[in-house]
């Protein structure tokens, strides 16, 4: 039997690294499984419970692409049973539903550590858009990190609203770079080219997350690679072996999560993440998944 798969993307083809990485990966199980699977786009917050159920009616399995869909697929599911969900970077629970996720706190941890060691006056800024869960277990793994290599850095961090609004992302990097940050871990997709021309502006680096950033632009010191693709293969290969599960990969998975350096990154300091990398996967150190903090907001 041909497997019904319909994908829910939240944003807008074409922008953002990380509905580009989830595209990659339904690429990539579409080629090997053989599959040819429907891709919708929902850009807007109000939509998102119409358009999953609308797809839900005629999937065997939906795919709701990012924690934005946990609410939507939460509502749907039960109207129906006979659909399974997966939510990729989710983790709602129900009897057809299952979350698939590539823990991103775990590589922006080392984001975190790479941040306190590197800054100089002691200011470290984080950025994202909306407070989706993911979003908020990241920030606390760069919230972690950064107290774990200096414990008296001040964290900016703030969320501005929206993952694809590029002059709203470069306000508030403008702002954070004026509020004394020396480097901003930026959590945003098609808003991120705004970071990026803001930092580059003030003469601040940038931490990518998602993909490897530091390959794409010299204003990035590394990338929390969290590579969501690999969740969606991982959600559509469960739901075909009838394995229909929650499934999370960490550093222990390092084509899926890892920190990528700029060249600039001095060797002893690469040595230094490379321990603390193998401390997380041994349980020496445990990556929190909640933090609690001022937030900060332009003035």
């Amino acid at each position: 039997m041909t497997m019904r798969v319909v994908v829910v993307f939240f944003g807008q083809p074409g922008g953002g690294a990380f509905n580009a990485a989830g595209l990659a990966g339904l690429d990539r199980a579409a080629m090997r499984l053989g599959l040819t699977p429907e891709v919708v786009w929902e850009a807007q917050a109000a939509r998102r419970v119409e358009t999953v159920a609308a797809a839900a009616a005629r999937a065997d399995l939906l795919v709701a692409h990012g924690g934005q869909g946990e609410i939507a697929v939460a509502e749907v599911a039960p109207r129906f049973p006979g659909t399974a969900f997966a939510v990729t970077q989710g983790r709602i629970t129900g009897p057809n539903i299952a979350g698939f996720e590539v823990l991103q706190e775990h590589s922006a941890f080392l984001a975190g550590a790479l941040a306190g060691w590197w800054i100089k006056a002691g200011v470290a800024a984080h950025l994202s858009g909306e407070k989706v869960a993911p979003g908020l277990r990241g920030r606390a793994g760069f919230a972690a990190g950064l107290a774990h290599a200096r414990p008296d850095a001040k964290l900016l961090t703030g969320f501005c609203g929206d993952q694809h609004d590029p002059v709203l992302a470069e306000a508030w990097t403008a702002g954070q770079a004026r509020a004394g940050a020396e480097i901003q871990f930026t959590m945003l997709d098609a808003g991120r080219s705004g970071a990026i021309a803001a930092a580059r502006a003030a003469g601040i680096r940038g931490i990518g997350n998602v993909r490897d950033w530091t390959r794409e632009d010299d204003v990035f010191l590394a990338a929390a690679i969290a590579d969501n693709g690999v969740a969606m293969e991982a959600a559509i290969e469960a739901f075909r072996d009838e394995r229909f599960e929650d499934r999370r990969l960490g550093l222990e998975t390092a084509s899926a999560v890892r920190l990528a350096l700029a060249p600039d990154v001095a060797p002893d300091l690469a040595q230094r993440l490379d321990a603390l990398r193998e401390a997380i996967i041994a349980g020496e150190i445990s990556v929190p998944e909640h933090w609690s903090g001022a937030e900060w907001a332009p003035s």
